[in-house]
């Protein structure tokens, strides 16, 4: 695993051993940026159960101006900040060893995100968790795209109900990635 592009281009990453984290391949992972790039200059994003951290730091090496990387396993963040230092991307990343609920609570009234990445383990209702924290949060920024990686089959259909649109979901060979912005609720000129 590597980064694709920007500044810390083809810098190895390092993973964690064992079946507890799922990194996403360099193919997902680029045809993802590729489908964001344009939003990313400047940018501040969320990485939710980051893993190695692959995702954020992708996103730091293409111009994003900051990034919050959360993980509750603790072999999981050493590795974010070995990677962060192999990278030179530290200066510019906030690592929270913690579970997600809880760092979205800390992180309450202090970030607002453009980008909010999500890559929980796979069939235990925690998208729907986060989703839920967020649809009155003010972490979410007035374009921020809600990100979730999950398998093919996981429903989503609760995300009207809770006051998200799906913009777009793209489709692999054995999960997807959905991508959801927060519907206005009323706010003043528009």
């Amino acid at each position: 695993m590597r980064v694709i592009a920007g500044s810390a281009r083809r810098i190895p990453l390092k993973t964690v051993k064992g079946l507890e984290t799922r990194p996403t391949t360099d193919r997902i992972k680029e045809t993802l940026f590729n489908m964001i790039q344009y939003g990313l200059a400047d940018c501040m994003f969320l990485d939710l159960f980051a893993g190695s951290g692959a995702i954020g730091i992708e996103a730091l090496s293409r111009g994003a101006a900051g990034c919050v990387f959360v993980e509750q396993n603790r072999a999981a963040v050493e590795c974010i900040r070995e990677n962060l230092q192999a990278t030179k991307l530290l200066d510019r990343a906030v690592v929270m060893h913690c579970d997600g609920l809880t760092a979205l609570g800390r992180l309450e009234g202090k970030y607002r995100f453009d980008y909010i990445f999500m890559d929980p383990p796979y069939g235990c209702c925690l998208e729907k968790q986060m989703f839920s924290f967020l649809a009155d949060s003010g972490l979410v920024g007035q374009e921020c795209t809600l990100i979730a990686e999950a398998r093919l089959d996981e429903p989503f259909s609760y995300l009207k109900d809770m006051g998200y649109t799906l913009a777009k979901e793209k489709l692999y060979k054995t999960n997807k990635h959905i991508f959801v912005h927060r519907e206005a609720k009323g706010q003043d000129g528009g």
